[in-house]
């Protein structure tokens, strides 16, 4: 095994890395661990709500979402019924909208075959799921002995360990998982992965952890030869892209103009108003950025363009959005952009929109919101 080869080659010992691991996360748990309503519970749909949501998303944010989640749909029948517009529209704000998609997905399925899965092979073949996610619902629904690995674990296991491997290579990967499954308390999954997340999301922070109280301070590797920040090594870097929109809201007296994102680009089957993208920006060429607007209005009698916003910066994971928001109002009622649903001004807040988009039209429909 790549976790006994390891630690042999290191010249550590095997009671040594075992010693009170377990113990002493679960005490460190009971007195300092969060109360949160998936916790509360046994039910393998909302302890799954709870994980896709918590993906890529801080407790405190997740929080309010989860709890008008599991609200509006109290079970996996419930959600596998209601129409995907909904579904995102209660996602609006997440982020990451390909998980409620795939959670839309993974219902229907569900709701087909009658009952959730309740062995770790069938949580696993659901539509989003992953190795981590499916050990925390089965660890805490069922008791099932799967140690959950996410930044967390790694982050502790490789300071602890003092491991260097890089995370994000297949040698790190396969290492950490070995490692995370020996030092797995199989009696008390549930109780022990829940304690790591937490010891990973309050004490071993990523920076500038409190180590002179951190209750495994004596026995850390890392901390011992002063290295907790050089730790866990990852070999790849994020590569971030910039693009350049131009949002056009067309207003037509009591009426405006979206269509919904399609394609595998980001933001998919969420609501937009006209965009523009261009190769670079913008911000300063006014009468380029005109012309594309009337290529795509047409050179309407009367057209006027109004500047709302310049220079909004929106950043993702992958990329930052340079955003700049106009307006344009179209004298005839009757106006018709094609490709475009004609929506009343009042029924915008019914469609789900990217938070970019949420905040343009604030500007828009709440004049005295100048600030961003």
């Amino acid at each position: 095994m790549l976790f006994f080869d390891y630690f042999c080659t290191k010249i550590f010992s095997w009671c040594r890395i075992m010693n009170n691991f377990a113990d002493t996360l679960i005490a460190w748990y009971e007195a300092n661990g969060r109360e949160l309503p998936w916790r509360e519970t046994k039910d393998p749909y909302r302890i799954w709500i709870s994980e896709i949501i918590l993906q890529q998303t801080r407790v405190a944010q997740g929080y309010d979402y989860y709890e008008r989640f599991v609200r509006r749909f109290p079970d996996v029948f419930s959600l596998a019924e209601a129409e995907e517009d909904e579904v995102m529209k209660y996602w609006q704000g997440l982020g990451y909208y390909s998980r409620a998609r795939n959670l839309h997905a993974a219902a229907k399925s569900v709701a087909e075959s009658g009952a959730f899965p309740t062995d770790y092979k069938g949580v696993l073949a659901l539509k989003g799921v992953g190795e981590y996610t499916a050990a925390a619902i089965c660890s805490f629904a069922y008791d099932m002995p799967y140690a959950v690995v996410d930044g967390n674990v790694y982050r502790i296991l490789s300071r602890w360990l003092g491991i260097d491997t890089p995370i994000d290579s297949t040698e790190g990967k396969k290492l950490f998982a070995e490692a995370a499954d020996e030092l797995l308390d199989k009696h008390r999954p549930a109780l022990y992965n829940q304690a790591i997340m937490d010891f990973g999301a309050l004490q071993c922070v990523p920076s500038s952890p409190d180590c002179s109280c951190c209750p495994l301070a004596e026995s850390c590797v890392a901390l011992q030869q002063g290295r907790v920040g050089e730790l866990p090594v990852k070999l790849h870097k994020t590569k971030v892209s910039n693009r350049f929109f131009n949002y056009i809201y067309v207003r037509t007296r009591t009426h405006t103009f979206i269509r919904k994102r399609e394609g595998n680009d980001i933001w998919r089957n969420l609501y937009e108003p006209p965009l523009i993208e261009t190769g670079k920006d913008l911000s300063d060429k006014d009468e380029e950025l005109f012309r594309k607007v009337e290529e795509l209005l047409g050179k309407a009698e009367g057209l006027s363009v109004r500047t709302i916003k310049k220079g909004v910066k929106h950043v993702l994971s992958h990329r930052v959005i340079f955003a700049n928001f106009y307006e344009v109002i179209l004298p005839k009622e009757d106006s018709r952009l094609e490709g475009y649903l004609k929506v009343s001004i009042e029924d915008l807040y019914k469609f789900a929109v990217p938070n970019l988009v949420s905040r343009f039209f604030s500007l828009i429909l709440e004049p005295n919101n100048q600030k961003m």
